[in-house]
């Protein structure tokens, strides 16, 4: 394949999240300020291998920066994970005249750039789109300052019922393995307790905490849960544990689910989505590939796409200092 890239896909693929529309239209326009072909890549790798591709330009992406999801939707592909699958895909990118692309996602889709980019030495640049922020290489990803709003936005809602009523509120927010929506969230909203994957708090010292809250006068409180807790009850088993042992607690449970991923981007998500397709785009017309364009300290960065799969975003432990000196 020649040096030279003419046309650039861009897709998005495993779950969507706010801010990845921001992240097309940045890579769109920055194709067309360099004079570059852009070919929009429709249900991720999925739509790879079944050629689903559409010319994209300047005015193809009017008026979506400020919305939710994907244009060009996303999909799980068992099919690219085959080598069969994956030489569909080449053969429809040459097909296509797409020279590289540029895959916004999380690390299943990285991997699946990695493997793809190892067998066919096709260059491509990722993108860190998903809410959880538990990709390791960048301080944010695409969707998580949007989601923690929306969550900080409901649990404040729900609190002006659990002081009406006298309530314990038990709200589980996304975070199967990183707990970095619930400890960032839990402290933006004034959550009394905050159960994340990265800490076994113990059931005992959540009854503790939850009695001393009810001996120093609070009537009522919030306790955020991430999905993927150590506690190892799902959330309606703690709350039937709860009341069993502090009868005294009228307990509700409040699941968020997909509401935390949809919604319009926050100015933080757009700004870092526009940055971010830039540096993607040009990344790819300077020779590079393998890599994920990130953020650390308001820098964008380049980080290995095996580093950004392999590697292990750490929760901040002073955040866990802070959330539990202010919840006293």
């Amino acid at each position: 394949m020649s040096n030279k890239i003419r046309k650039i896909g861009v897709l998005t693929s495993g779950g969507d999240s706010p801010g990845m529309n921001a992240a097309i239209r940045s890579v769109v326009r920055t194709c067309a300020f360099h004079n570059i072909g852009c070919v929009g890549i429709y249900r991720g790798y999925q739509g790879m291998i079944e050629g689903d591709f559409k010319e994209m330009g300047p005015r193809t992406v009017n008026n979506i920066i400020n919305k939710g999801g994907t244009i060009l939707k996303s999909a799980r592909s068992m099919e690219f994970k085959t080598p069969e699958g994956r030489k569909k895909a080449y053969d429809n990118l040459v097909k296509a005249e797409i020279d590289a692309f540029v895959v916004i996602g999380g690390d299943g889709s990285f991997t699946g750039a990695l493997l793809f980019n190892t067998e066919y030495n096709f260059p491509v640049i990722g993108i860190p789109g998903t809410i959880d922020n538990d990709i390791f290489g960048t301080s944010f990803t695409l969707g998580y300052d949007t989601a923690l709003n929306t969550v900080v936005e409901v649990i404040d809602k729900i609190r002006d019922t659990a002081s009406s009523h006298n309530r314990l509120f038990l709200v589980e927010v996304m975070g199967r393995d990183a707990g970095h929506i619930a400890l960032n969230a839990g402290i933006g909203a004034g959550a009394e307790e905050i159960l994340i994957p990265e800490e076994d708090m113990g059931l005992e010292r959540l009854l503790d905490s939850l009695k001393k809250s009810k001996a120093t006068g609070k009537s009522s409180s919030i306790v955020v849960i991430a999905e993927g807790d150590k506690i190892g009850k799902s959330v309606f088993e703690l709350k039937d544990y709860v009341e069993s042992n502090l009868p005294e607690y009228d307990v509700r449970v409040s699941v968020l689910g997909h509401m935390q991923r949809g919604g319009s981007p926050s100015c933080f998500d757009r700004v870092l989505a526009s940055r971010l397709g830039v540096k993607a785009v040009e990344s790819l017309l300077e020779g590079k590939s393998n890599y994920m364009a990130g953020i650390y300290q308001d820098k964008i960065t380049l980080t290995p796409l095996e580093q950004a799969i392999k590697g292990h975003s750490e929760i901040d432990k002073e955040l866990l200092r802070v959330s539990d000196i202010v919840s006293i």
